[in-house]
């Protein structure tokens, strides 16, 4: 294993924004509070110890039992939900949907961020615990976003009914689905361990949330990850009072829309918040709350409320109302004792619209850290890419930029015309002096030749560059497959493989590499050669 970092700039994946956050600089600074570092942690713990209560914890604890108690957990889990327990425990998060069979590769690294960020916090104050937590995305219902992953470039798809949240899912059809992914993993030793893991989780269990919590305890139990449904309403009972400002005076919409009209004289902005960002979450629905005409509406249904009515609703049925993508982090901060989330370049982006909200409403807001993000190269690949002396950073370069530039180093001929185009230029920047002394027509004649003449050096640039990619079309041919290799459809492959890949090849090394590789406060890209 050999585990290189480069910056996330040099990659071109990652948003103006997320490079602005990065290097701290001061038109997103009025965004965030703290920074991810050590002292920004140090004046986090101090927010966050005068606000959460004890009765919370309480409350946070006791469910968490509840949630875990048909689960075997590992003796750190159980360690870190007894210590939630304590007033000098905090806890860092990460939040995911409940993609099929984990989704995408950064799943991983979400989850393996937020864990190697608690050691290092412990390791840097002793004196206090730090627990990892996976919140599940339980009450999402955009189906078609987690209905499937990529296994060696084909779709692996979950067709069912869609409706509701997706946590209560049935696990109807999966059956079906394990025996289309078994056919490809033949059967070895890790492909044994993959096919158990599915059906383990998906074949004896009896929603989407629990398939998804035994997955996640499975990969990363030993490590005392703490997964946590949302979708509970003794939770929600704690969240209540926030869910009725919602309700009464729509604070979120209000400070949201301000910070966006500053936000967005820079940033693109990721989330536009709706007058009133609850769902009414009912048996096979998921519907959005409206104010019309002095009732609370739930569209596509027949069902309104009255003033007194919702909250009575929300009295006797808190599990009932659902936090959209913008409150939904505001429920994860009032019943978690949080410090950091950590998330992905959109989901930050979003976070970043909220902190005047959370500011409006006395609760803390917190660190923001952007995951790490993992290339993952074999080293066979390495040798390839040694052999056609393409560098780290040169990976990612887009892949007719990367072909040209290596064709041009290979060339034995001058490939650029800017020394041509520099005396051209000088060139005519003598008849200009000549034409400035007879009259304006001919000085328009000189710049339109100048710049035919310009043109038409650029155009025999590009075909003598075309021309020699043709006599080094295997040089061509290599660098094309190799990046292909790498980056698949153009992309960050952890966008677009599913863990399985690696794990048939590599097995559990594959998992402890990634976890000793991964430093989330390092704040770069990680190239891991395996």
């Amino acid at each position: 294993m050999k585990v290189t970092h480069i910056p996330f700039q040099k990659t071109g994946f990652f948003s103006k924004m997320m490079l602005d956050y990065l290097e701290k600089n001061e038109k997103i600074t009025p965004f965030y509070n703290h920074f991810p570092d050590f002292d920004g942690f140090q004046h986090q713990i101090l927010e966050k110890e005068k606000s959460f209560d004890l009765q919370t914890r309480i409350t946070l604890y006791n469910e968490l039992k509840n949630q875990y108690k048909s689960f075997e957990v590992s003796l750190k889990t159980a360690e870190n939900i007894e210590l939630l327990q304590a007033e000098n425990t905090f806890t860092i998060t990460t939040g995911h949907q409940l993609n099929l069979f984990t989704g995408p590769l950064y799943f991983l690294y979400k989850i393996l961020s937020t864990i190697n960020l608690c050691e290092e916090l412990s390791q840097k104050f002793p004196n206090k615990n730090f627990v990892p937590i996976y919140w599940m995305a339980t009450e999402d219902h955009d189906f078609d976003e987690i209905n499937y992953f990529k296994f060696k470039g084909k779709k692996v798809t979950w067709n069912r009914h869609d409706g509701g949240a997706v946590g209560r899912f049935s696990m109807d059809g999966l059956n079906e689905v394990l025996e289309v992914f078994s056919a490809h993993l033949g059967n070895s030793k890790n492909a044994v361990f993959l096919k158990n893991l599915f059906s383990e989780a998906y074949l004896k269990h009896k929603n989407l949330a629990d398939a998804t919590r035994f997955i996640a305890n499975s990969l990363f139990g030993e490590f005392g990850l703490v997964i946590i449904d949302g979708d509970s309403a003794p939770l929600k009972k704690v969240f209540s009072p926030f869910v009725k400002d919602e309700l009464l005076h729509q604070t979120s919409f209000k400070e949201v829309s301000k910070t966006i009209s500053e936000l967005e004289k820079e940033y693109k902005i990721q989330v536009n918040p709706r007058e009133i960002n609850l769902f009414y979450l009912d048996q096979n629905q998921r519907e959005r709350i409206v104010f019309e005409n002095g009732l609370y509406k739930i569209l596509n249904t027949d069902i309104e409320f009255s003033k007194e009515e919702i909250l009575e609703e929300l009295e006797n049925h808190p599990e009932k109302f659902s936090p959209n993508v913008l409150l939904r982090p505001l429920y994860q901060e009032v019943i978690l004792p949080n410090l950091c989330y950590i998330g992905g370049g959109g989901e930050i982006a979003y976070w970043l619209q909220l902190k005047q909200f959370f500011g409006a409403i006395s609760v803390p807001f917190p660190i923001l850290l952007l995951r790490n993000s993992v290339q993952i190269i074999s080293t066979k690949q390495f040798k390839k890419l040694e052999d056609l002396s393409i560098s780290n950073e040169e990976i990612f370069l887009n892949q007719h930029a990367l072909i040209s530039k290596k064709v041009i180093e290979n060339a034995a001929i001058e490939i650029h015309f800017g020394e041509k185009k520099v005396f051209l230029q000088h060139q005519f920047s003598e008849l200009k002096e000549v034409a400035k002394k007879t009259d304006i027509t001919f000085v328009n004649a000189v710049n339109a030749q100048e710049r035919k003449q310009l043109k038409g050096l650029e155009m025999l640039e590009k075909r003598l560059l075309k021309a020699e990619k043709r006599r080094q079309d295997d040089l061509v041919q290599r660098i094309t497959s190799i990046q292909n290799e790498i980056l698949p459809n153009q992309s960050l492959e952890e966008r677009q493989r599913n863990f399985s890949e690696y794990y048939l090849e590599y097995g559990q090394t594959f998992m402890e590499s990634l976890k000793s590789s991964l430093k989330p406060l390092q704040l770069e890209f990680t190239i891991l050669e395996l």
